[in-house]
């Protein structure tokens, strides 16, 4: 994956190793959705990096998703989406207040929760 000032793109790199660990191969089973990111640095829709989050797979990539069309697709500035990731912003008052947007199936993108990504390593 390319380097990227996002903070965010090093929780997505976190995200492939969890993948591959028991935990991160059960969500796959569980989930089996692919999820595309549309990160902005500070202004949504302006400047954006695309991620792919195959939960099918078990894949996180970098880029637009080229199988098609993914389940679900969101937009967030990096900022929001690393306080979401991290369990310190919830994920529907933040499409409430506009932080996150949803484009795709509704209900995929409700299996889209901070459960998925790997825990921050407590010290």
């Amino acid at each position: 994956m390319a380097s990227s000032d996002l903070k965010s793109a090093a929780l997505l790199d976190q995200m492939k190793t969890h993948f591959s660990t028991d935990a991160g191969k059960a969500l796959i089973k569980k989930i089996g959705l692919v999820y595309q990111i549309n990160l902005a640095p500070k202004k949504m829709g302006f400047n954006e990096e695309i991620y792919v989050v195959d939960l099918k797979k078990g894949e996180v990539t970098k880029g637009p998703y080229e199988g098609g069309k993914p389940d679900a697709t969101f937009s967030f500035t990096d900022e929001d989406f690393y306080k979401i990731a991290t369990g310190k912003m919830n994920p529907q008052i933040a499409f409430m207040r506009g932080k996150m947007k949803v484009k795709g199936s509704l209900s995929a993108a409700q299996k889209f929760t901070p459960d998925i990504f790997p825990k921050p390593s407590k010290m």
